[in-house]
């Protein structure tokens, strides 16, 4: 596999014999951080390349559209209802499919998230950390990195937009009814790995770290209001203008 840049070497793991990585994560996820998740489609053998094909040949959307922009990074059988924190359901789901990608419900009690193109991404992190900003999870994939936020309602979030002079479309809203891939899944869109790993309330974790500290506590997520505005000025400062939905 080749090398990512800003990707950190060696997947991250959650649970240590636990089994498969996924299995893990996903354990961890939902028992000890209450985040509901569920399997995602994930791949498939393909024998051509087409553009559900995703990040190489060889391999396509499990799912049934052969045009699937999001290959194996979407929830399919199940949807995204069934996300659960239940820990048998767990086991169950990745002892049958032990490689599926692990995909957040979010919103609700669950974390929300903000993603944005890669570039604009970097660009958002370093002017938060030049604010002094503390960050939540970021989670990233070779095209998009998303900012996990304390949950927000639909209403709060409108209220926020609407005081911009320009949104735009690049930027994606994860809230209720909505989902996220999680390290250390993979999709069409390569390995998706933590470019910041889950921090919890006084951890005195240093920003930037990226091995994610398992607990029984919730990891620490910041208000909406916090980070919208540098994602959004990032958004706009983008090469493209941030009018693009790169996958």
């Amino acid at each position: 596999m080749r090398e990512i840049p800003g990707k950190r070497r060696g997947l991250l793991r959650f649970r240590r014999g636990e089994g498969p990585a996924q299995l893990g994560a996903a354990l961890t996820c939902a028992t000890a951080w209450q985040w509901p998740v569920l399997p995602g489609v994930g791949l498939k053998p393909s024998h051509g390349r087409g553009r559900g094909s995703g990040g190489g040949p060889g391999q396509s959307c499990a799912c049934p559209d052969p045009e699937c922009v999001v290959p194996g990074a979407h929830p399919f059988d199940p949807g995204v209802l069934a996300a659960t924190t239940d820990e048998r359901m767990i086991r169950w789901w990745w002892t049958n499919r032990p490689t599926a990608p692990v995909v957040l419900a979010t919103g609700g009690a669950a974390p929300c998230a903000i993603s944005l193109p890669a570039v604009a991404g970097a660009v958002a992190l370093t002017a938060l950390d030049g604010m002094g900003m503390r960050l939540g999870p970021v989670v990233a994939t070779a095209t998009r990195w998303s900012l996990l936020v304390a949950p927000y309602s639909l209403e709060r979030l409108g209220e926020l937009l609407y005081a911009k002079d320009r949104v735009p479309s690049s930027l994606r809203f994860h809230g209720q009814g909505g989902y996220l891939v999680l390290p250390p899944s993979e999709t069409g869109a390569g390995q998706v790995w933590w470019e910041r790993a889950p921090s919890f309330p006084g951890s005195g974790l240093r920003p930037g770290r990226a091995e994610p500290i398992t607990g029984s506590a919730a990891p620490w997520l910041p208000d909406v209001e916090a980070v919208v505005d540098a994602l959004v000025a990032a958004s706009n400062g983008a090469p493209d203008g941030g009018s693009r939905l790169a996958y």
